[in-house]
């Protein structure tokens, strides 16, 4: 069996020449995983090309080489292509985010006015997912205790000044606030205007450096902005002198991570029990440290993961 080894050029050419054409952040109720089928015994993962991304990829392929399967790892960085080849079969498994990918497959369905089905509550987000995965051949395995969401920080020292431990705290504080972020921040409701609604904070500009970016993070570290976006998982903060500050009013959308494969060629119990037994041990903190040590540290992503299986003795 292979170690979870990269798919080839040629391979990932032929992808994604062919899925152009293909067509068509305690845990409520989960609901119910759509019936198995398939039992594949070579599975493609998916990797979307970012570190939590391929960290994810490789530990789902270390899983499956347990329990007897063997694997590839395929880095396509556009969800517009490999989640047709998702569905076509060409990719097998794929991490994925709960909200993010709802609302997407919903766009995709109904179009781009679609009002969003992704909310903060994971049993209404779930239930939206599956029964839009479920008709494209999709089976979306339960989410674990790890979450990758928007998330909103503040200089250390802003905050000790300040008093600053959530949103709510700083939306009470009136304090003026320019936040470091990405162009679309200013619309999204789950950003500058949900700030605004849910908090009562004063975003009084959008300084578009970018979701978590380095220059985003300086801009904060240095004062020139007092809030910057960035996500539950980034690892990154402390190098930067930076805190989360707690979203207490639960405005972030349930971006869980979630195992999604394809029905006919990985939806058999031998797949759903080997990705299942990360559920229980990952957490939000796990994913940040390792994306640190692959991004701080300079370390392979395989290296991690496989460290990561065996200090939980699940390889």
């Amino acid at each position: 069996m292979s170690r979870g080894r990269s798919a080839p050029a040629a391979a990932l050419a032929l992808l994604l020449a062919t899925a152009g054409c293909t067509t068509g952040p305690s845990l409520e109720e989960q609901g119910e995983v759509t019936a198995s089928t398939g039992d594949s015994r070579h599975l493609v993962i998916g990797s979307a090309g970012f570190t939590e991304s391929e960290l994810l990829a490789r530990m789902y392929a270390l899983l499956l080489e347990k329990a007897g399967y063997s694997t590839e790892v395929l880095t396509v960085t556009n969800r517009e292509l490999y989640e047709p080849a998702l569905e076509s079969g060409q990719i097998d498994v794929v991490a994925e985010y709960a909200a993010t990918f709802a609302d997407w497959l919903n766009t995709k369905a109904n179009g781009p006015d679609a009002a969003p089905v992704g909310s903060p509550d994971l049993g209404v987000t779930m239930s939206a997912l599956r029964r839009l995965a479920t008709r494209r051949g999709l089976t979306v395995l339960a989410p674990g205790r790890a979450v990758d969401q928007n998330a909103f920080a503040v200089s250390s020292r802003y905050a000790a000044q300040h008093r600053l431990k959530t949103l709510s705290d700083l939306g009470a504080a009136k304090l003026p606030v320019r936040l470091a972020a990405g162009d679309e921040c200013v619309q999204r409701p789950y950003c500058a205007p949900g700030l605004e609604k849910t908090y009562g904070i004063d975003i009084t500009a959008i300084d578009p450096k970018g979701i978590g970016t380095t220059p985003a993070k300086l801009a904060v570290q240095n004062g020139q902005d007092q809030m910057v976006v960035t996500t539950t998982t980034d690892a990154t903060l402390d190098d930067f002198g930076l805190v989360l500050l707690a979203d207490d009013k639960h405005l972030q959308n349930a971006d869980y991570v979630v195992p999604v494969v394809n029905r006919a060629r990985a939806g058999s119990s031998g797949v759903t029990q080997a990705l299942e037994k990360l559920n229980t041990v990952l957490t939000t903190r796990d994913l940040a440290a390792m994306n640190e040590q692959v991004d701080s540290w300079r370390r392979l992503p395989e290296d991690v993961a496989e460290a990561y299986l065996k200090s939980k003795k699940l390889i």
